[in-house]
């Protein structure tokens, strides 16, 4: 049988390039290569595409605080068009075509929207959202109003711009969020620029931070509660794994905690919660899903209060692929392996495009 041919694209340009590295490192670990033929695509920070070889893709691996994507001297490109063919572009030398490709590049021009418009134009299947789905799930402001718009319970919020941030006041937030609150940049992930702040110096500080990442941000209401998971793949009919529960042991789970610190959190697969709070959080994150219009796959993250009022956080439609990242992991003890799941992904990729290809192009 004939291998499907997949491209792994990791690394990026964005501030959580490391952490697709790991991500990389665990999907191409997994992947079953007796099915597929796999491409290597590394992109390092200033955005070139690297052939990378199998052996020796990594640097310092094994250590999340030092590890590197190995540049190599074949950097490549893609032609869009029906070959999917890939070149190197330092001599234009073709290297092969491409059937399918798993990216697991986290943040900006990964997860946004960007590289799946480029895909799209491509005419290559993707694992993950669509355009348009990527792109609201990355910006916090917008999903959040479309959640408020379905009827789907979330924390309040107000969004600053650059341009607007003399008209915020510390006052006039804590009136109306009180305290503590969280300031996000809005289009990032893995807790990067987050800050927890509790008066008005915590305040200028976190907005400083935030604004090293984005143009825009959000400040959210603290929600005193569990912070539970839950992973959902698919395309036209979603399913919902186990609930998965996160218990930080910093203050709350920044990026070190996700990543760095292999003490800083400890996770509850499935959740410490009963069972009929586990099945209202399963359908309301397939309704999350679908009201964002994802397909493939997506995390979807929630806060459960002592009184069991469930509101969603955010949804992550480039999920962490590390070895301790929630999302395989609650497939895993769902029943389905880190293997299974990567082959799911892909059949959905495949086709999710096979249906895109039956539409009319032309009147």
């Amino acid at each position: 049988m004939k291998k499907i041919k997949v491209a792994v694209l990791f690394g990026g340009k964005s501030v959580e390039h490391e952490v697709s590295l790991q991500s990389a490192k665990n999907v191409i670990d997994a992947i079953n290569k007796d099915k597929y033929d796999i491409t290597l695509i590394g992109i390092d920070k200033n955005g070139e595409w690297h052939l990378n070889n199998l052996a020796k893709y990594l640097i310092n691996e094994n250590n999340p605080k030092l590890i590197k994507l190995n540049s190599s001297e074949d950097k490549v490109g893609l032609i869009p068009g029906n070959e999917h063919q890939l070149i190197k572009t330092n001599d234009f030398t073709p290297i092969g075509n491409i059937d399918v490709v798993f990216s697991v590049i986290h943040g900006a021009t990964g997860e946004d929207g960007v590289l799946q418009g480029f895909l799209r134009l491509a005419e290559i299947p993707f694992v993950g959202p669509d355009v348009l789905s990527s792109a609201v799930c990355m910006d916090k402001d917008f999903a959040k109003r479309l959640l408020r718009d379905a009827n789907i319970p979330i924390s309040n919020f107000v969004t600053c711009t650059k341009n607007n941030r003399t008209k915020i006041s510390f006052d006039e937030v804590e009136k109306k969020l009180g305290l503590p609150l969280f300031i996000k940049p809005a289009n990032l992930g893995s807790s990067v620029g987050i800050s927890k702040v509790r008066n008005q110096e915590e305040f200028d500080k976190a907005l400083d931070l935030a604004f090293q990442f984005d143009t825009k941000i959000l400040i959210e209401e603290f929600i005193n509660g569990k912070e539970i998971e839950c992973s959902v793949m698919g395309n036209e009919e979603p399913l919902a794994s186990v609930v998965g529960e996160i218990i930080p042991t910093h203050d709350f789970y920044s990026y070190d905690a996700k990543y760095i610190d292999d003490k800083g959190a400890m996770t509850k697969i499935p959740a410490d919660i009963s069972e009929g709070i586990s099945e209202i959080v399963r359908k309301m994150a397939i309704e999350t899903y679908k009201t964002l219009g994802c397909e493939g796959m997506a995390r979807v993250d929630f806060f459960l209060t002592e009184d069991n009022k469930i509101c969603v956080n955010e949804v992550n439609t480039i999920p962490g692929f590390t070895k301790i990242s929630m999302y395989p992991k609650m497939w895993e003890t769902s029943g389905i392996s880190y293997s299974e799941l990567i082959d799911k992904l892909i059949t959905y990729a495949i086709e999710r495009d096979q249906v895109k290809k039956q539409l009319k192009t032309s009147v």
